[in-house]
């Protein structure tokens, strides 16, 4: 029995999010994510979302009312991704090893020219609201870092 031709949307539904998004995000804590990375991310979901409720690609329908068809508030792949790379910065500065090194060291000299390339730590200053030095020192208190990181990631409803 083929389950992609099954009528079983909640059973495509566990599938995806247990085999085929976290073979797509392996190894996303390291990422540094631009602008049109985070397009591919959300467009790849949609894709998914689609061809589970078998809506071809030519339909002309919102992602909205997919996302509702399938009972969902907001997509989650990206949310997921955030919220990995959060938490892995957060035990990252929490310890004493060459990763924390390499994550506050700086290198000497001068930069090359042209425009300067978007940092790993920047998505974390972007998400959290704070500066990459005020995001080690909160997450020195897990519990206070685990609620940050929480309402860095939660559904927002738009205004």
């Amino acid at each position: 029995m083929n389950i992609w031709k099954s009528q079983s949307t909640p059973l495509k539904m566990r599938i995806l999010k247990s085999c085929i998004f976290p073979v797509a995000t392996y190894g996303c804590e390291t990422w540094t994510l631009t602008k049109k990375d985070v397009e591919k991310i959300d467009a790849f979901e949609m894709k998914c979302y689609r061809k589970i409720l078998r809506i071809p690609w030519t339909a002309r329908r919102p992602n909205q009312s997919i996302l509702q068809e399938l009972g969902m508030k907001e997509r989650q792949l990206l949310k997921n991704i955030k919220q990995l790379k959060l938490k892995y910065f957060g035990h990252v500065v929490r310890h004493n090893n060459l990763e924390k090194l390499c994550l506050e060291g700086a290198v000497e000299g001068r930069r090359g020219r042209g425009r300067p390339r978007r940092r790993w730590t920047q998505d974390i200053s972007d998400w959290l609201g704070f500066s990459v030095r005020e995001a080690s020192i909160l997450a020195q208190d897990r519990d206070g870092f685990r609620s940050a990181v929480w309402e860095a990631t939660s559904y927002k409803d738009p205004p």
